[in-house]
């Protein structure tokens, strides 16, 4: 059945769809302003599906900040629950990356926005678990925006809507420790997954994606870190260094906060492309 109205949102059209929600662009017909519906599917009857959308709105809410999409409303139409947020018109990171070139120094707004959320979260002890180029979204002037909560946890908090048997997030860029269900995670697994983006935008592919899902998680265990000179000029292989530090297997040897990352790269763009 199309959806066609949920509470007071006319629905204009599906954006999106995702295991546990599909999002729509809708019509506040209130204050007649254009905003997106997160819907969590009809199907997902389950206490922890719902207990753990509630939890994505509430934590939006508490974060507040800046550079994350901000939520309008929360609310539920019969079973239906629904999350109300900003509507950005400019599209996705995954829309840019198949669609644009991003020379290296487009990419400095981008991660130092996305970086000052993450480390932000972090000293909040919030982990976001499913960074990826989808969950980055822009606004009609390019500005980018973190998205999709759906999967963050609370580290000082523990608790909340995660079930203890189930690996949560995008394979393609999962740390290793997150692959293996580590019960310590912290902030440097979306380290990780923000270098992995940084590795993607720069040579156009995913350092360890393979035929598999399992192919792929063991690539992120074991195989090591490809040179980005495979896809670009040998004049590009200083890139290398920081994503030994950034994709490192452990932990302990990766950056410590994606400030770091952030201020490596923009230090290696401003050398490599002085006129930028």
């Amino acid at each position: 059945m199309t959806l066609e109205k949920i509470g007071r949102y006319e629905i204009i059209q599906e954006l999106g769809q995702g295991s546990m929600a599909t999002v729509y662009l809708g019509k506040d017909t209130l204050i007649k302003r254009q905003v997106a519906i997160k819907v969590m599917s009809p199907d997902l009857t389950d206490k922890t599906f719902e207990g753990r959308f509630k939890y994505e709105a509430e934590l939006i809410a508490i974060l507040d900040h800046p550079y994350i999409v901000p939520i309008y409303d929360f609310g539920t139409e019969g079973e239906q629950m629904y999350i109300v947020m900003r509507y950005m018109s400019g599209g996705t990171l995954m829309d840019k990356i198949r669609y644009e070139q991003i020379a290296a120094p487009q990419i400095i707004p981008l991660i130092e926005r996305i970086g000052d959320v993450l480390d932000t979260i972090h000293g909040r002890g919030i982990i976001h678990r499913d960074l990826k180029p989808g969950n980055i979204l822009f606004n009609e002037r390019g500005d980018a925006f973190l998205g999709d909560f759906g999967v963050a946890k609370n580290i000082v908090q523990p608790g909340g809507f995660t079930a203890t048997d189930m690996i949560l997030g995008t394979i393609d860029y999962m740390s290793p420790e997150q692959i293996q269900g580590g019960k310590d995670l912290d902030g440097r697994t979306d380290v990780y997954a923000l270098g992995i983006m940084i590795f993607y935008i720069l040579t156009g592919r995913l350092p360890f994606q393979r035929d598999t899902l399992v192919g792929t998680a063991m690539a992120h265990i074991s195989d090591p870190i490809p040179s980005v000179t495979h896809q670009l000029p040998e004049e590009y292989s200083a890139w290398d260094n920081i994503f030994i530090q950034a994709l490192s297997k452990d932990k302990e040897t990766r950056y410590n906060s994606a400030g770091e990352l952030v201020k490596d790269v923009k230090s290696l763009v401003k050398r490599l492309y002085p006129d930028s």
